[in-house]
């Protein structure tokens, strides 16, 4: 056996080293976001202020770059409309919804500038799609700071982001700010949003959240001011005397090395968090009523025990926060954080926790594209996700 497990190992070895040199054409670009967000809750619009350092690890020159201008696609007449009213496969929750939208109730993001090293770029708005021809190329190995300044306007809740859902979560943030597009050896990956999955460039994120001082934010990345803000963010319940300034409180969230940033807000959240016992602090954010406070109050144990099998039988969380927050259509995926409807028995609450949790082991670490290769995140997380529920069910913590 022993033999046989030392054969296995040197072929095993002999296979790794011969793909790595098989694949010459493999970079990871990386990116450097910091961005400033001033949020109007009477008018669902914020404004915003981006800085981003971009580093070009790929062998080529860059001549343009391109973004992605999510909030875009809720609008009528656009791509994911269109393609939601002609073919078969339409989404029930987009279909119809979209045509009808006000201007006060469509997404949008619009750039009002964009420098590049302090220079301004040519570019064009094309759907979802922002297509930038910068004013100077950025070298193989180089790196360029892209300045950018930005309106956008929060959707009706339609698909995964947008305000006011149906549990009455005001704000579901996910893919509302301009997000560089992906580029690798198959070059850009400018593909318009019509509802399917994403790809994004890994790197780290800051960003400072002016919102009223009513509502309560829930976020990827650890809370950096959490002596201003208290609460469950603070550890024995700190209560914090917030620095409020026009009626507004600011939150700083820093993200490293992560591929997308999400948050949610709202006046009625009830925060709770646990540190667990093999893993991060978990922070449960939901709006208490009848439906929900009695299956999120046992959440915090179970997922505790989750932790605790799933580091075990798959590796260790590497991030030291994660947050379970009440929000969007179903339920979502982030890095260091998922949105997921609250309203369940508690099997069904646990399990789509379980599911959009086990997402971090594969495309939170790994970032396949999942625009490209769904079957990959899905498959994997599918299978750990049973596991989970079955060891759940077995120990006992599942009615």
């Amino acid at each position: 056996m022993n033999y046989f497990v030392r054969i296995s190992s040197f072929v095993l070895f002999l296979f790794a080293a011969a793909s790595v040199e098989a694949q010459p054409d493999r970079w990871l670009q990386k990116v450097d976001y910091k961005m400033d967000i001033d949020f109007d809750v009477s008018t669902h619009r914020f404004d915003g202020v981006q800085k981003l350092t971009y580093f070009n690890n790929s062998p080529d020159a860059l001549d343009r770059v391109y973004y992605h201008l999510y909030f875009n696609a809720f609008q009528p007449g656009s791509m994911m409309e269109v393609r939601t009213k002609e073919l078969p496969d339409g989404d029930k929750r987009i279909k119809g919804k979209i045509a009808k939208m006000t201007d006060t109730e469509i997404g949008y993001q619009k750039i009002k500038s964009l420098k590049m090293n302090g220079k301004d770029c040519e570019f064009e708005v094309v759907g979802t799609i922002l297509e930038v021809k910068l004013p100077k190329t950025i070298p193989a190995g180089g790196k360029a700071q892209l300045d950018m300044e930005f309106q956008g306007q929060v959707p009706l809740q339609t698909r995964r982001s947008g305000r006011d859902n149906a549990e009455g979560i005001s704000y579901s943030m996910s893919q509302w700010y301009p997000k560089l597009c992906e580029y690798d050896y198959q070059g850009w990956h400018a593909n318009p949003y019509i509802g399917r999955e994403f790809h994004g460039v890994w790197g780290d994120f800051e960003v400072n959240l002016m919102i009223d001082e009513n509502y309560w934010v829930g976020s990827t990345g650890y809370l950096q001011n959490v002596k201003e803000i208290g609460g469950a963010y603070a550890e024995k319940g700190f209560k914090a005397a917030p620095k409020i300034k026009d009626g507004k409180r600011t939150w700083t969230f820093k993200a490293p090395n992560v591929h997308d940033f999400v948050w949610a807000a709202d006046p009625d959240y009830t925060h709770t968090s646990l540190k667990a016992a093999d893993g991060p602090m978990m922070h449960f954010l939901y709006q208490k009523n009848e439906k929900t406070e009695e299956v999120w109050a046992q959440l915090p144990a179970i997922m505790d025990k989750a932790f605790a099998f799933i580091n075990k039988k798959y590796g260790k969380y590497p991030y030291d926060v994660y947050s379970f927050i009440q929000g969007g259509d179903g339920g979502m995926e982030y890095p260091m954080a998922t949105l997921i409807t609250g309203e369940r028995s508690l099997n069904s609450l646990v399990g789509v926790s379980v599911h959009e949790l086990m997402h971090s082991w594969y495309q939170m670490i790994l970032g396949t594209n999942e625009s490209l290769y769904p079957w990959m995140d899905e498959g994997f997380t599918s299978y750990a996700s049973s596991e989970v529920m079955n060891y759940l069910a077995k120990e006992g913590l599942l009615p």
